[in-house]
């Protein structure tokens, strides 16, 4: 019994010596991984700092648009991670962290496929943030959402709408997809379409508009407004009447008015007017569907 006991007691030891020695060899390793992991804590700001001075260096247009804090923090999360994949690697631990996450390789995908449109609006909301496309209370017009920008955040773009209603527009879809600023091009041009019948006097009817539109006060370049004929469909004329508004000048005003006068000068000159079919706004450049709103 009492050579039994020693054996446990030399077994016990053993383990403990072996556990002792290797514990010794890794001391000196995580010592280093420990300091180098520190190092890239501390210095971190001031590498990041200069990782961003490089990227304006050789992107020069990004020192004008971007946002400084949104990229010292993606570089310092980046140098921050090249740390301690460096400190794991020092310490002999980057084999058990590649199995760990070699593991949870299944529920990776699933949380990917599950979190796809989630990353992606983060990452959408920073890059809006160092693109500065937009800023709060920029008019812009995102898909069928018009209204002016409220906060711009990490996972939606929130819009107050002309009605007054507060859109939430994920940031995923704005990164994705075109998007006008309209408070970008103060002087703006507006497009409004109306149908007339075939058998009215459709010269009489251009000449009338177009001097409705000369004779409103908020309408600039008066010698490139226009009234054309765009098409002619089941009988109907459709007349396109184009002219600038002067920068400053209210929009929803200026339109308002313009179709009132065009709708009296067409009465009074016993033009029969269909119905308006649309009103759209642009900075100058051509439409792809004139028939549709803007």
């Amino acid at each position: 019994m009492q050579n039994n006991g020693y054996s446990y007691v030399d077994v016990i030891y053993r383990v403990l010596e072996s556990w002792y020695m290797r514990f010794a060899e890794l001391t000196p390793k995580l010592i280093v991984g420990i300091l180098v992991f520190s190092f890239f804590l501390v210095t971190s700001k001031y590498l990041s700092l200069g990782a961003v001075k490089l990227f304006h260096k050789f992107f020069p247009k990004s020192q004008r648009e971007s946002s400084l804090v949104t990229l010292i923090s993606i570089f310092r999360f980046l140098i921050m991670l090249m740390g301690t994949f460096i400190a794991l690697e020092i310490m002999g631990l980057s084999g058990f962290l590649w199995k760990f996450i070699g593991s949870l390789g299944v529920a990776g995908v699933i949380a990917g496929v599950a979190l796809k449109d989630l990353v992606s609006s983060i990452f959408s909301g920073m890059l809006i943030g160092i693109d500065k496309a937009f800023k709060i209370g920029d008019y812009i017009t995102i898909g069928a959402h018009s209204g002016t920008v409220h906060e711009i955040g990490f996972l939606t773009t929130k819009i107050i709408t002309d009605d007054g209603k507060k859109a939430y527009i994920p940031n995923q879809i704005i990164f994705n997809a075109p998007f006008y600023n309209i408070t970008a091009s103060p002087q703006r041009k507006i497009i409004l379409n109306f149908e007339i019948p075939a058998d009215e006097d459709i010269t009489k009817a251009q000449k009338g508009m177009l001097d409705v539109i000369k004779s409103l006060e908020g309408v600039d370049r008066l010698d490139t407004s226009e009234v054309i004929l765009t098409d002619l469909k089941q009988g109907n004329f459709n007349l396109q009447a184009k002219f600038w508004m002067k920068v400053g000048a209210n929009m929803v005003q200026l339109k308002s008015e313009a179709y009132l006068k065009i709708k009296e000068r067409l009465d009074t000159d016993h033009i029969q007017l269909v119905t308006p079919t649309s009103i759209s706004i642009t900075n100058g450049e051509p439409l792809r569907d004139e028939n549709q709103d803007h």
